[in-house]
């Protein structure tokens, strides 16, 4: 008997077979138009946007401006548009920078 098994085990083993990946798909909460605040909108625009391009166009205004610190990336510098935006504040962080931005957003 022992010999059965063991030749059941060697002959019982089977390939698995590659499962495909489903390709990503994007968050429908982030793809969701919103609109931006008359204090926003001149840096962003007016018409509803995702929120991810509320970011990217956040990013290219803070870019084409040179309002990013040169020594600490993460800081944030405002003029006195984005300083409407920021709640008045000269300086904010990347990451308290979108809880700012947030507020500026109505679905």
């Amino acid at each position: 008997m022992a010999k059965k098994t063991a030749r059941k085990s060697a002959s019982g083993t089977k390939k698995k077979t590659a499962k495909k990946k489903s390709a990503r798909k994007p968050n429908a909460a982030f793809m969701a138009p919103v609109t931006p605040s008359g204090t926003l909108a001149p840096v962003v625009g007016a018409k509803p946007i995702p929120r991810t391009e509320v970011t990217k166009r956040l990013w290219l205004y803070i870019k084409k401006n040179k309002l990013q610190d040169q020594k600490n990336k993460r800081m944030i510098k405002a003029d006195a548009t984005l300083k409407a935006v920021f709640g008045g504040k000269a300086t904010v962080n990347m990451f308290e920078m979108t809880k700012l931005v947030n507020k500026h957003l109505k679905k």
